[in-house]
């Protein structure tokens, strides 16, 4: 039971360990070395795995508490750590709690965490073993220790997480039994340190480890080879890092700024899906109108979808453009569908698209293609035989944009140009092709 005295930790909070569990010692403690630095409630964040560490979450009232997915929390944390270090005003504190089975789950987290020099303070907690799902042995388990999955013995020699981090950069790495009364004052000393910071605590697993192993404080402390040690010199904190090499640095012509020197007319939103094969430049097509579109003072999202292999099957591309924030960039109800292949109509049959058509949607299609049933508007025109299967995504909403005039043309013409360069003339020629077919067969009571 835990006194009244923590600004932290739940008044006469009840801890839900198994008895002699190591975990006791590691909340008791990380609670004091909070209080020793008096940092703000709102300025923690703890954040917790699953494994039976991660069930501290309920014991702490004021902090933050964040609970993730198994060998997650590194990493969530890092977000958490960059969105406050590089958007706000980098005062929170980002506390990793975690196991060794965690810890071997989520290594990379770990190591990249390292490697960034993200300012999270991880305290793993290492009683050798996964405590929670019924005692199998970890990465850390040493060798010849006892498990349920291990019965004659660890014949693997375990992961050194303190030496992994140390060969990534980390500079604060320290060791320390879970009873160690100097312990409050390490993992303090960690939280203060700005950067990544890792403590390993060795702890008793008294459900399943003891029971088959001899564990006393002595095997425990003969682990401890990170304890006291000078640190190097600091290393600049990723945030820090980041604004100071690139929030700072302005923009050279050469970087793939978009100038916004065009104004559209559109108000409102629009919502466009772009179907057809891959390798024939279907998302090329809804990229580039999307640049055009930001480029015209127009907000634009772009969402892709293809097969797992990228060279064959379908290529699907969604884009919104809208004259003000896109809070939502899903399309329930698409108001232009191009499909420029057989097997961009596959998918967006599969994927319910066509099915969601309004009466007011148009569905450019591939003349070719068998027929479908569609809630649209569906015209249908010579894309591959007039523009080539590479050419007849973006030919198709190009001619239909001067149409509708829904981004200026000097902003599409501009943008072929700058990617096609003298190949832009192929573009200009497939559209004086399609547009006056297009316009032919635009129903008049269709607004566009």
């Amino acid at each position: 039971m835990v006194g009244t005295e923590s600004k932290y930790l739940k008044e006469n909070a009840s801890f839900p360990f198994c008895k002699g569990c190591g975990h006791h010692h590691y909340v008791n403690y990380l609670d004091e070395a909070l209080t020793k630095l008096n940092l703000d409630p709102e300025h923690v964040c703890i954040v917790s795995d699953i494994g039976c560490i991660g069930i501290l979450d309920s014991l702490f009232s004021t902090p933050h508490t964040f609970h993730t997915t198994h060998g997650r929390s590194t990493a969530f944390a890092t977000g958490i750590e960059l969105a406050d270090g590089i958007l706000n005003d980098s005062k929170l504190k980002s506390i990793v709690v975690i196991g060794d089975g965690g810890s071997t789950i989520g290594l990379l987290h770990i190591v990249n965490a390292a490697m960034m020099n993200i300012d999270v303070t991880v305290l793993v907690a290492n009683n050798f073993l996964y405590g929670m799902t019924g005692g199998q042995h970890s990465h850390f388990s040493p060798l010849d220790f006892v498990t349920p999955t291990t019965p004659a013995g660890n014949i693997v020699p375990p992961l050194d997480i303190c030496s992994i981090v140390k060969s990534c950069g980390a500079q604060f790495v320290k060791q320390a039994v879970v009873t160690d009364k100097n312990l409050s004052s390490i993992v303090a000393e960690a939280i203060r340190y700005p950067g990544f910071a890792l403590v390993e605590i060795f702890e008793l697993c008294t459900e399943w480890a003891t029971p088959f192993n001899k564990i006393d404080g002595k095997m425990l402390s003969s682990k401890v080879q990170f304890a006291e040690e000078d640190l190097p010199a600091l290393r600049k904190e990723f945030s820090e890092l980041y604004k100071e090499k690139i929030l700072s640095v302005p923009l050279k012509k050469s970087d793939d700024g978009i100038e916004q020197k065009y104004s559209s007319p559109l108000r409102g939103t629009k919502r466009i899906v772009f179907a057809g094969t891959a390798g024939e430049k279907v998302q090329l097509a809804s990229y580039l109108t999307m640049r055009a579109a930001i480029g015209s003072k127009l907000h634009a999202t772009q969402k892709n979808d293809n097969p797992v292999t990228q060279g064959s099957g379908f290529s699907l591309s969604e884009v919104c453009l809208s004259s003000e924030e896109i809070l939502y960039t899903g399309i329930d109800v698409p108001d232009v569908v191009i499909i420029a292949s057989a097997d961009g109509l596959k998918e967006v049959r599969a994927n319910g698209i066509l099915q969601r058509c309004r009466k007011n949607s148009l569905v450019l299609a591939e003349q070719t293609l068998p027929e479908f049933e569609c809630g649209g508007t569906v015209l249908r025109l010579a894309l591959r035989s007039l523009c080539t299967g590479s050419r007849a995504s973006l030919s198709a909403f190009a001619a239909f944009n001067e149409i509708t005039g829904w981004i200026p043309r000097e902003a599409m013409n501009e943008t072929f140009e700058q990617k096609f360069k003298e190949k832009s003339a192929l573009y200009e020629k497939d559209i004086a092709s399609l547009k006056p077919a297009l316009a032919a067969l635009l129903p008049k009571g269709v607004p566009v």
